[in-house]
This record gives C-alpha cells, sequence and structure tokens, in this order.
C-alpha cells in the first residue's frame, strides 16, 4: 500500500511539474491570459514589496553600525553626539564608494530612478536598464546610509522596475504587457515604502504609466496591496508619522490661507527644483575644469555634506525625524527657515554630486518646515480664525511634494495614509491644487519630466511630441529603387538645396524639415565625414510619415481607453 501511494504521488508531482513547465511555456510564447496576469502581478508585487523592505533594512543596517543609532528614525540625534571627524569622514569614504560603483558599472556616472522608470513606460515597452538599474540601487543604499540627503523612494521605484524588467524579458512581454507589469512594480513599491497601498496604486498610474485605463487597474491594486502586506508584515500596520492630535478647519474661514499656501509652496518646490538642477550643471562645469576624475565627484559632494553635518546634523538621511518635529509643531520659527535653506541646499549638493537617491522624503521634510513657517506666521498674524500651525505643516508638506512629483492625486492620499489624518482633507486638498498649478508652468510639468527634457526626451508635451523619436527614418522610407520614388533627380536637387535627412534620424528631427521646406517628400542620405559627398538611401514621404504618427497615436489612444 506504501508503495501505491509512493507511485501515486510521483505520478502527481510529475503531473504537476509538466503543467506548470506547458503554462510557462504558453506564457512564454502567446502571453498570459488574465488570470496568468494577475498572477504575475501580484508575485511583481511581492517581489517588489520585497526589494522595498530590504533596501530600508539596508539603510538602517549600514545608519546604525556607522552612526551607532539604535533608532534610524532618529539618525540626526545620534550624529551630534558624534566627534566632528566621524561626522565628516562617513559621508566622503560613501561617496568614494558610489564614485567607484559608477565608474565600473555605467558609463556617464548617473543615478537611474524615476524619471528613467518613466522613460521606459513611455519609450522601451516598460523596460528599464537593468544592470545601471541594480548599480543605481546599490550607491543610493549607499548614500542613504552614509548620510546623504536624498530619499529611499526614487531608488526603490527603479529597483522594482528592474525586477518588472527582468520578469518582461522571460516571458517576451509585449508593450502594453510590459508597461502594465511595470506599473505593478512600481505601485507595490511606493506603497511598500509609504505603507501607503491607496497612493501607491494611484502613483503608478499618475506618474508613471499617466493614464487610468480600466485593463491596467486591477493588477496595479493587487500588487500594490501585496507591497503594503510586506511591510506591514515587517513593521505593523502604523503610520509613519503621528501628529498630536485631530485637525479642524474652523467654519472654513481658513481656506483663503490655504490657497496662498499652496502658491507659496508651488514657489518653493520650484527653488528646490532648479537648486537641483543648478548643482548639477555647476558640478559638471566645475568637474571639466579641474579635469576631475567621474568617481570622484561624489566623494567631493560627501565632504561638504560631511562639513555641513557637523553643525545641521538635520541634513543627514532621509529626515524623517525634522519633518515629524515640523508636524508636531516643535520647531521655532528661525529654525525651521534654517532647517528649509539647509535641507534644499543640501539635497542641491547630493543630486548633483551624482551620490543617487530621490527626492520625494526631500520634498516631504522641505514642504512640512515650509508650511509649518508659513503657520506660524499666519497664526500669529490672525490668532481669532487661525487654527493649528501643524495644519499647514501637514498641507505644505502635500503641495511641495505634489508639485515636485507632478502627482497631485496621488501625493494627497500619500499624506492621508502617512498621517492617518483624514480630517484636513479639505485643506491638502485646496494647497496641493494651487502648487501643482503654480510649478508645472515654471519647469517642465514636474521635476521628472523636467529632467527627461534636460535629456532631450520630450514627455511633457504628450505622446504627439514624444512618439516622434521612436521612429527612425530608414525603416519608413521608399527605398531609392522603388516604382512609387520619385526620379533621382528631383531627389538630388533636394539634396543641392540643402533638404535631405540622415538614414539614422528619427521623425522628431524629420517633421521640421517637412513644416520649413514644404516639400511632399525628403530625400534620405548617409553622411559619412564632411570631405565624402552624401550617398542617396531613399525618400521619405510626408504622407507615409503621417501614417506612421496617426496609427502610433491611434495604438495610444485605444491603451489608454481600454
Amino acid at each position: 500500500m506504501a508503495t501505491g501511494l509512493t507511485q501515486s504521488l510521483t505520478t502527481a508531482s510529475r503531473r504537476i511539474r509538466a503543467e506548470v513547465r506547458r503554462t510557462f511555456i504558453l506564457i512564454k510564447t502567446r502571453g498570459p491570459s488574465q488570470i496568468q496576469f494577475w498572477f504575475i502581478a501580484l508575485m511583481i508585487g511581492i517581489a517588489a514589496g520585497t526589494v522595498a523592505l530590504l533596501f530600508r533594512l539596508g539603510i538602517y543596517f549600514l545608519q546604525s553600525t556607522l552612526y551607532g543609532t539604535d533608532e534610524p528614525r532618529l539618525i540626526h540625534s545620534f550624529a551630534a553626539s558624534l566627534e566632528w571627524y566621524q561626522i565628516l569622514i562617513i559621508p566622503i569614504f560613501g561617496g568614494l564608494i558610489v564614485g567607484l560603483i559608477f565608474h565600473r558599472f555605467t558609463e556617464d556616472g548617473r543615478v537611474r530612478s524615476v524619471s528613467d522608470v518613466i522613460e521606459g513606460a513611455a519609450l522601451n515597452n516598460g523596460r528599464v536598464e537593468v544592470r545601471r538599474g541594480w548599480a543605481s540601487g546599490a550607491a543610493s543604499l549607499v548614500t542613504l546610509g552614509m548620510g546623504g540627503s536624498t530619499g529611499r523612494e526614487g531608488p526603490v521605484v527603479h529597483l522594482a522596475a528592474v525586477v518588472s524588467t527582468m520578469v518582461c524579458r522571460v516571458i517576451r512581454a509585449d508593450g502594453i504587457t510590459g508597461r502594465d507589469l511595470l506599473g505593478c512594480a512600481v505601485a507595490a513599491a511606493v506603497s511598500a515604502s509609504f505603507n501607503a497601498p491607496l497612493a501607491g496604486a494611484l502613483f503608478a498610474l499618475e506618474v508613471v504609466l499617466r493614464h487610468f485605463a480600466v485593463h491596467a487597474f486591477a493588477p496595479i491594486v493587487i500588487a500594490s496591496v501585496a507591497g503594503t502586506v510586506i511591510t506591514r508584515l515587517a513593521f505593523g500596520d502604523v503610520t509613519e508619522f503621528v501628529l498630536p492630535g485631530q485637525n479642524a478647519l474652523g467654519f472654513y474661514v481658513e481656506l483663503p490661507a490655504f490657497l496662498l499656501l499652496g502658491l507659496f509652496c508651488g514657489l518653493v518646490a520650484v527653488l528646490l527644483m532648479r537648486a537641483i538642477f543648478w548643482a548639477d550643471d555647476f558640478g559638471n562645469w566645475l568637474q571639466g575644469l579641474l579635469k576631475l576624475p567621474m568617481f570622484l565627484r561624489p566623494a567631493v559632494a560627501g565632504g561638504l555634506l560631511g562639513g555641513m553635518a557637523i553643525f545641521y546634523p538635520h541634513i543627514i538621511g532621509v529626515g524623517y525625524e525634522t519633518t515629524s518635529a515640523a508636524l508636531t509643531g516643535t520647531l521655532l520659527l528661525h529654525e525651521v527657515i534654517v532647517f528649509t535653506v539647509l535641507k534644499v541646499v543640501a539635497v542641491a549638493i547630493t543630486m548633483g554630486g551624482r551620490m543617487g537617491g530621490g527626492v520625494f522624503s526631500p520634498s516631504l521634510m522641505v514642504g512640512a518646515m515650509a508650511g509649518l513657517a508659513f503657520g506660524i506666521v499666519a497664526t500669529n498674524l490672525f490668532p481669532n480664525v487661525s487654527g493649528e500651525g501643524t495644519l499647514y505643516a501637514l498641507a505644505g508638506m502635500g503641495a511641495v511634494a505634489a508639485a515636485v512629483l507632478g502627482a497631485p492625486i496621488s501625493t494627497t492620499l500619500i499624506v492621508f495614509e502617512l498621517t492617518g489624518d483624514w480630517q484636513t482633507a479639505m485643506a491638502v486638498m485646496v494647497s496641493v491644487s494651487m502648487s501643482t498649478a503654480l510649478a508645472s508652468r515654471m519647469v517642465d510639468r514636474s521635476f521628472f519630466l523636467t529632467q527627461l527634457e534636460r535629456r532631450g526626451v520630450h514627455l511633457a508635451a504628450g505622446p504627439q511630441a514624444y512618439l516622434l523619436a521612436t521612429f527612425r527614418v530608414a525603416t519608413m522610407m521608399r527605398e531609392k529603387d522603388s516604382p512609387l520614388a520619385p526620379p533621382e533627380d528631383d531627389c538630388w536637387k533636394l539634396i543641392g538645396d540643402g533638404v535631405y535627412i540622415d538614414g539614422n534620424a528619427t521623425l522628431e528631427q524629420a517633421m521640421p524639415i517637412f513644416e520649413q521646406s514644404g516639400e511632399r517628400f525628403i530625400p534620405v542620405v548617409t553622411i559619412t565625414d564632411e570631405d565624402t559627398p552624401p550617398e542617396l538611401w531613399g525618400v521619405l514621404f510626408h504622407v507615409d510619415a503621417l501614417k506612421v504618427m496617426n496609427r502610433a497615436l491611434g495604438d495610444t489612444a485605444r491603451e489608454e481607453h481600454s
């Protein structure tokens, strides 16, 4: 009887393995069905949530080891008790490690973060760079663990995108499936990082995919919940910040003040973003002037941060301790102003020095302090009609973060889920709406889209602009020997007039030539060097380019409304 049972179990095991193998082959060759896709989304959510948890624990381990703190959230209090040379040396050493990582695994020394995930969703079928992504995650871990003044959410989002990219490669996912799985990974990473499942799902839709298609909603929610469960199993069902009590908005009298707060926070957000870009440009200029090796740039930034931290350890790390102090109103006005300025400078140095990390947590800290400063002034000027200054800190936290991320909906929800306080919805929403409306006009919609714009990737204008860069002229031209091509003499006449385009160019370069020349077609040539005449490949017709663009825009519209 035992032998028969053993044979039955062996047979059942073989059937299960065969079925799993067959299912995997079907997914790989034909794509996943809906149920299979939801199961993959769940697995990606668990994997991304685990990555976020491990990244967070890694930061805690480095901070507790190097700074001697038992509670990493209170790192600046522990750092203040260290010797000055320890505070100085730790970020320098961390910057050197970061520089060596980038020197070994990247060509440009640039950290990969949320902007690269957005670019991958729009232009690369939901894929991101895997090797450089892991390197960027390691560099950001070192940065945050050794005193860098940035956030952990950006690196976690990219690491989650790396996980989804690896899955997409295995199952050979098409563009729509790849983007949906990318959204699942991002949602899980954000929800695990903030313990905020609602905001995580909306962040993926609002910021990364930039649409709210029904087909993407269910799997993204599944993954977001899975990521949250991973965090809650480790840390419990607790909010990141604890407020001193319930805030109340008395008789709606204060709403105009929150409109003004939103405008003020929009300006603060623009200042934060531009400070980072100015620091990056200055770092590039200084590096070129001094002929500084790429791997030493983060170490120089670490030295500047260490020098600041000797006197103001509040700039070290993510900054949750100072953010909590602002939300509980335990800071004085002059402290708030000084800490805000120093945090902006520290974030600019960290990111301009190519040390890694994200902008989400710094924007929360800067926003909370800017809001508290506004609230202290407002409540002192109008004590009879003003509520608590901490309410302004909470609204300011959401307003600056929403303007920086370009994500008013998900940021509003993140603020609620971080604090567990739903009584201040109207104040936060008013401030967030005003700040994003103002800041989006002064930058290219958000920090991430402005980053891409600075790299020549034009996503802020929408698909009608960025899709042009995805089509190479050589794939759409008519061969010069084609019966549908014009006579070669007409082509060479246009070439002589300077109307031609290289075959390796894209429609982004071709369409302006059509606009300026008014021609029906453009000769496509190969240009080797200045001394060699161009070689005629074929002809690009305006009507062919328009047909390709119309099909691409139609496919995009169908995906976004399916």
